[in-house]
């Protein structure tokens, strides 16, 4: 029997096998990267950029679930998946970004760095908002939708 999810459970199962594969490849550069190192350590930002993608590939498996169950309309649930999936898949490009670039071990320590560019801490931490309310509105979302079709709301 074929299966046809939905736009928002196929937005969040796409992003899930990009994480995941991206969490296969940074531990390819991690492994490589701690071969190659006296210490047998990789960078700092290697580390977390493969843990973050697989972490966040099972919570984009998670978001599909919910969308799935979800009582709110087609266009409601696409939105509040693809909010935190966009914000996840940010989280790790600046992760590899740190990593390529070798550049800190802490992306909030000030002054905030990228490369040789100094970032002002209004765009970091302006990100870091939109990333909280993103991240968590579309999930929250995802879960009253979930409690309504349950009919615990």
């Amino acid at each position: 029997m074929p299966f046809t999810p939905t736009p928002a459970v196929a937005v969040a199962l796409v992003a899930s096998g990009l994480f995941f594969l991206t969490g296969l490849l940074t531990g390819v550069w991690k492994y490589l990267a701690m071969a190659g190192s006296d210490k047998a350590e990789a960078p700092y930002y290697v580390n977390i950029a493969h843990r973050s993608s697989l972490m966040y590939a099972f919570a984009a498996q998670l978001l599909a679930v919910f969308a799935a169950l979800s009582a709110w309309s087609a266009t409601v649930n696409v939105w509040a998946a693809l909010l935190p999936v966009l914000f996840f898949g940010a989280a790790i490009f600046t992760y590899v970004l740190h990593g390529l670039l070798r550049d800190t071990d802490n992306q909030l320590a000030r002054p905030h760095r990228l490369g040789p560019l100094t970032l002002p801490g209004v765009l970091l931490h302006g990100f870091m908002g939109a990333l909280i309310v993103g991240e968590i509105g579309g999930f929250l979302v995802l879960f009253a939708g979930l409690l309504r079709t349950l009919a615990l709301i």
